[in-house]
C-alpha cells in the first residue's frame, strides 16, 4: 500500500495500524467518537493511505479461492443535500490488506497522490501551483514549500457550477499556506493568494474581491 506523509488537508484518510501481529487498514468510520481528534492527529499518524495498492495476482488468487477475502462493513452516517439522514455501508479495499502475509506500507512522494475529489481539490489542480508535463502534474519549483495549501471552500462552491461561477480564473497561489471562503463570495481574474486567506460573507452579505486584488494575511469579512 502507498502511503504518504499526513497534512491537514488530510485529515480524514485512512491509516495504516498493527492490530494483534498484522497489517490493518483503519478509516475515520471505524474510529469512536471520543478519539476522533487522535485519529486526525497529524503527529500521532503521520501518514495515511492513497489508495494506490500493488498486489501479486497469484495471492489475489489464492485468498479468493480459500474464501479468506473479508472485508469489514463500514457504517458511515451521511446528510443528503436534502437534510434527509442516511446510512452508507461501505468496504474499503485497502482492508484486505490484512490478508496478505507481508503486507506493508511504501512512503511515497506527495507528488503521487493528487485526488480530485471535491471542488476544493480542483482549485489547486487548476491552478498555479501545477503544471503539465508528459500526461504528469508537476509542482511548480517556484512553491517554497513542498507541501500544498489547505484549502477549504464552503457549501456555495459545493456543486461544479457554481464553483466556476464565483471565480473568473483560478488565483495564484504559489505563496499560499491557508485559505478559507464561505458565504456568498466571489473572486475576480487575476487575484493573489498569499500566507493564510480567510473570507466569510455572513448570511445576506455579499464579498467581491476585485480583478488584479492581492491578499496576504488577509480576513474580509464582508464588501457592499
Amino acid at each position: 500500500m502507498e502511503v504518504t506523509n499526513k497534512t491537514r488537508a488530510d485529515i480524514k484518510g485512512g491509516t495504516l495500524v498493527n492490530y494483534e501481529g498484522s497489517m490493518r487498514l483503519l478509516e475515520l468510520a471505524q474510529v469512536p467518537a471520543e478519539h476522533v481528534e487522535d485519529f486526525k492527529s497529524v503527529s500521532k499518524f503521520k501518514i495515511f493511505n492513497t489508495n494506490n495498492l500493488w498486489v501479486s495476482l497469484s495471492a489475489i488468487k489464492r485468498v479468493i479461492q480459500q474464501k479468506e477475502l473479508n472485508l469489514e462493513i463500514i457504517v458511515n452516517p451521511k446528510t443528503m443535500d436534502s437534510g434527509d439522514k442516511v446510512i452508507q455501508l461501505e468496504t474499503a479495499v485497502g482492508a484486505a490488506i490484512k490478508h496478505f502475509q507481508n503486507a506493508h506500507g511504501i512512503n511515497v512522494p506527495r507528488s503521487r497522490f493528487l485526488p480530485v475529489k471535491g471542488t476544493s481539490d480542483l482549485f489547486l489542480v487548476q491552478s498555479d501551483l501545477y503544471s503539465l508535463s508528459h500526461g504528469q502534474l508537476i509542482m511548480n519549483p517556484k512553491r517554497p514549500f513542498p507541501t500544498v495549501p489547505l484549502v477549504k471552500l464552503g457549501k456555495e462552491f459545493t456543486k461544479v457550477n457554481d464553483y466556476l461561477q464565483r471565480f473568473s480564473s483560478t488565483p495564484r497561489i504559489l505563496e499560499l499556506d491557508h485559505l478559507t471562503i464561505t458565504g456568498d463570495v466571489t473572486i475576480g481574474s487575476g487575484v493573489s493568494f498569499k500566507g493564510t486567506v480567510i473570507i466569510v460573507a455572513n448570511h445576506g452579505s455579499r464579498i467581491d474581491i476585485p480583478a488584479g486584488s492581492i491578499l496576504e494575511v488577509s480576513v474580509p469579512s464582508m464588501c457592499e
